[in-house]
């Protein structure tokens, strides 16, 4: 009987397995591609390279990881950027030991800046590179690869370049040819016929039967030292790795740090381009197991494996999409499977290394071929039929050709500088104006009589909220003066309603500012409400107004919590301009000058004296409390009371506030439910309390009148209500 666990410890070790299968014949071709333009002799050198590089990643990524089924191997824009550097040291005249050490130290360096991308927590923000830079990223490194590879399967000498190699047939290798088509020919047929043996493992098998028989007409063919067109005996054996890494350890020391500017940008590059490929990898197995990683522990395990290969003098890799797929399709439960391919890598480098030596060129360049075309989105050629995607296209198109033109490193930020570009063209073209409300249109919660509410309404032209959205810079500032500027002049109060507002900087602060001038040349306001406690950004955005100096005391820029709180100031003022009362001024209303006020018939409330009873709320204190059983109709005849509606916790919303000549309880008093909100006195209050029990136990006959005063009001407050929910929907 199989023992708990068995069956994941056997799915990853056969998963381990065909991952090496399919890592390590790419990761031996990177490799020879990378040590190549230092000079013929360093092909074999690259290819351990290559196997250094797939064992050190495999036994060290996966144990200080955390992503389950992930295979770290050497990849693509590895080789690409790696490349690119060769052939410039090699343009430069830098020999081949200096070269190397050069090449080892943009490695180890990459793995370095990894490690503190991740203790500093930017693995959260680095899948956040835009798709289109990516794209064409990848696809700038697919035909970077197929530029490289196309010569070494013509088998021209090393120094010709893409273009000297296909404008010069006479240096064409038929032999070459004839092996890059085969091993062509096999990784793109063999995948329909057979899926248990990865096709890069065939291919190459395939490559090397059809080299050796071709060897048959012609035995030179059969020998490996000095053979162009072979990789030849490695430069190292296992048993030496000690000493390359003191030999490694010795160049170190030996470092000119003059030279750290040559290796500084494509260490950057690299470390960003080996972590934005594991995360991607990551996302893909999260989505296809359900599972979630834990990027910045990965960052600090890939960086760690590419500096272990770095010193031991293996190329850098990440995590790999195609290798991590078999992986997964191969049984492999746990992150186990990443180091049991370490292991089977280890075990190639021991015994198969003198294989090694008769693997020809054109099969890794072949194998390099079709792994560089798949690198090539064709999708995205799609872009450009809609018009929606097609500056997207343009963005790829100019990463692409960047990478070819130039180098890979500034096709990076060519990329990374056009997305940004494509951002803020998108924000500038989006609206910053959610909609602007008439004052006569929304009003406070300040529950208002007939006089009242005819002034607010005869002055409502005099106030404008301005609701604002979205993100508030450079790129729509002139959008938010030419929402903002019509409204100098007709009005007296420009509210800002900010809560939708997103992103705020100093231009636009500059214009807001300018408006706030204008508004105080005319004697208006600008006021500011909801703004928010904190932006995305983590900037806090009453703060920043106010170090700008646009709410410093000027008597003509405000700032409310809230809209209700600045509708109230602005109705308070409108209402003091007409000379009317506070609702604190004079002294307590008597009964007739309530019924005057309610607009109710003289006498209703005055037959109901009896029943009526006074009773002062000292301001801070509680009228009625939620949960308490209602019943009590409460006239306010001096002070205001606020009604505030319990939400969560210390939360509440506020319902509406109360004043002079007015009554609340109104619910409570017609079903005598128990109260659903709270209420409290802002100031004393003196209130007459009519009871529901003693109302219905005196019998009066003046109820008709008391119900119809009440079904007035509330029908009053409804079309009111009625004609702000218009306005918000408008």
């Amino acid at each position: 009987m199989d023992k708990p666990g068995s069956a994941s410890w056997t799915g990853d070790l056969w998963g381990g397995l065909a991952a090496m299968l399919v890592a390590l014949p790419s990761a031996i071709a990177f490799g020879v591609t990378i040590f190549s333009p230092l000079g013929a002799g360093n092909v074999a050198h690259g290819a351990l390279a290559g196997i250094i590089g797939a064992t050190v990643l495999g036994l060290v990524a996966p144990a200080l990881g955390g992503t389950d089924r992930l295979i770290t191997a050497p990849c693509a824009p590895a080789a690409a950027v790696l490349v690119a550097v060769a052939i410039d040291l090699a343009r430069q005249g830098v020999g081949a030991e200096a070269g190397m050490l050069l090449l080892m130290l943009i490695g180890l360096l990459a793995g370095l800046i990894q490690i503190v991308l991740g203790l500093v927590g930017v693995g959260r923000l680095i899948k956040y590179i835009p798709y289109s830079v990516v794209c064409g990223y990848l696809s700038g490194v697919g035909l970077t690869i197929i530029g490289g590879q196309l010569p070494r399967v013509l088998g021209v000498p090393r120094e010709m370049g893409f273009w000297q190699a296909l404008t010069t047939p006479s240096a064409w290798h038929w032999q070459s040819i004839v092996v890059g088509t085969v091993v062509v020919a096999t990784m793109a047929l063999v995948p329909r016929v057979i899926r248990v043996v990865p096709a890069a493992i065939i291919a190459m098998l395939a490559g090397v039967a059809a080299y050796l028989l071709l060897g048959l007409a012609d035995p030179a063919l059969w020998t490996a030292a000095g053979n162009p067109l072979l990789i030849g005996p490695l430069g190292v054996a296992a048993g030496g790795l000690p000493d390359a890494l003191l030999h490694n350890l010795q160049a170190l020391g030996d470092f000119d740090p003059a030279r750290l500017p040559l290796i500084l940008l494509p260490a950057l590059t690299l470390a960003a381009l080996l972590s934005i490929d594991t995360l991607k990898t990551c996302v893909v197995l999260d989505a296809l197991t359900s599972t979630h990683h834990d990027p910045d522990r990965e960052l600090l395990a890939q960086g760690l494996g590419n500096a272990g290969s770095a010193l031991l003098g293996g190329i850098p890799g990440a995590g790999q999409m195609g290798a991590s797929m078999v992986n997964l399709a191969s049984g492999a439960q746990t992150r186990r499977s990443g180091t049991f391919e370490g292991v089977f890598a280890l075990a190639a480098l021991l015994v198969l290394a003198p294989l090694v030596a008769w693997i020809p060129i054109a099969a890794l360049g072949g194998i390099l071929l079709l792994v560089g075309y798949r690198m090539i989105d064709q999708h995205s050629l799609e872009f450009f039929q809609s018009r929606t995607t097609r500056f997207d296209f343009f963005v790829i198109v100019a990463v692409i050709v960047t990478a070819l033109t130039v180098s890979l490193i500034a096709a990076s930020g060519v990329g990374i500088v056009l997305a940004v570009g494509l951002y803020l063209r998108e924000q500038a073209r989006s609206s910053i104006l959610h909609r602007k409300i008439e004052g006569g249109e929304q009003f406070s919660k300040v529950v208002r009589h007939d006089q009242e509410l005819s002034i607010l309404l005869r002055n409502g032209r005099k106030t404008v909220i301005v609701e604002l959205q979205g993100s508030l810079f450079f790129g729509t500032a002139h959008q938010l003066y030419l929402a903002l500027e019509p409204e100098i002049g007709p009005r007296t109060y420009v509210v800002l309603s900010m809560r939708r507002v997103q992103f705020l900087d100093l231009t636009a602060t500059h214009v807001l500012e300018q408006i706030k001038d204008r508004l105080e040349r005319v004697g208006a306001y600008l006021i500011f409400t909801d703004i928010p406690r904190g932006l995305p950004s983590g900037l806090k955005m009453k703060r920043y107004l106010r170090d700008v100096g646009l709410l410093r005391e000027s008597g003509r820029a405000l700032a409310f919590r809230q809209l209700d709180q600045a509708l109230e100031w602005i109705e308070r003022q409108l209402l003091v301009a007409e000379a009317f009362p506070g609702d604190n001024e004079g002294p307590p209303l008597e009964l007739a000058e309530l019924e005057q006020l309610l607009g109710w018939k003289p006498g209703t409330l005055g037959n109901l004296a009896d029943l009526l009873e006074p009773r002062h709320f000292p301001a801070g204190s509680r009228v009625f409390t939620a949960g308490m059983p209602g019943g009590d109709l409460v006239f306010i005849r001096r002070g205001t009371l606020r009604v505030e509606m319990p939400i969560a916790k210390k939360d509440v919303w506020h319902i509406g506030t109360f004043g002079r000549g007015d009554f609340i309880g109104e619910m409570g008093f017609l079903d005598s439910a128990r109260r659903s909100s709270d209420a409290l006195a802002v100031t004393d209050t003196d209130c007459f309390i009519l009871s529901r029990a003693r109302f219905d136990a005196a019998g009066s006959p003046d109820a008709a009148d008391i119900f119809e005063g009440l079904a007035r009001v509330l029908a009053m407050r409804l079309r009111f209500t009625n004609k702000e929910l218009r306005a918000l929907r408008s």
